[in-house]
């Protein structure tokens, strides 16, 4: 089980990951709808995994994920997001992002993913 936040502009995206966690036993530790929110969120909860979407209002995931990685050099961060492109896909990975789901995802596609990043922790 792991200490999970999701952020995401979209609510419904949000529940959606909400659900498919916590069905396979992970807390959920805060959901954030900004990179903003995201970051302070980060500091407070100091999460196991980040699920973050790219595109969002006031502060991208792209620098979301910059300002968390600067307070967490090892934060693990899973970049979720509709923009299949690669050079996105790229871009995050180079950030430190480690791993990446395609919008629209299904639940064993989001938990596989989940469990790959979680396992690089614990080894």
């Amino acid at each position: 089980m792991a200490r999970i936040l999701i952020v995401d502009d979209a609510k419904f995206m949000r529940t959606t990951l909400h659900t498919i966690l916590s069905k396979d036993n992970h807390e959920i530790v805060g959901e954030a709808e900004n990179g903003e929110e995201a970051v302070s969120l980060f500091k407070n909860t100091k999460p196991d995994l980040v699920i973050m979407d790219i595109t969002m209002p006031i502060m991208n995931g792209m620098d979301a994920m910059k300002e968390i990685k600067k307070f967490d050099e090892n934060a693990q961060i899973v970049v979720c997001s509709a923009m299949g492109h690669q050079k996105v896909v790229v871009d995050a990975i180079e950030l430190g992002a480690k791993d990446f789901i395609v919008k629209p995802f299904d639940e064993h596609r989001v938990l596989e993913t989940v469990e790959r990043v979680l396992s690089y922790i614990t080894s």
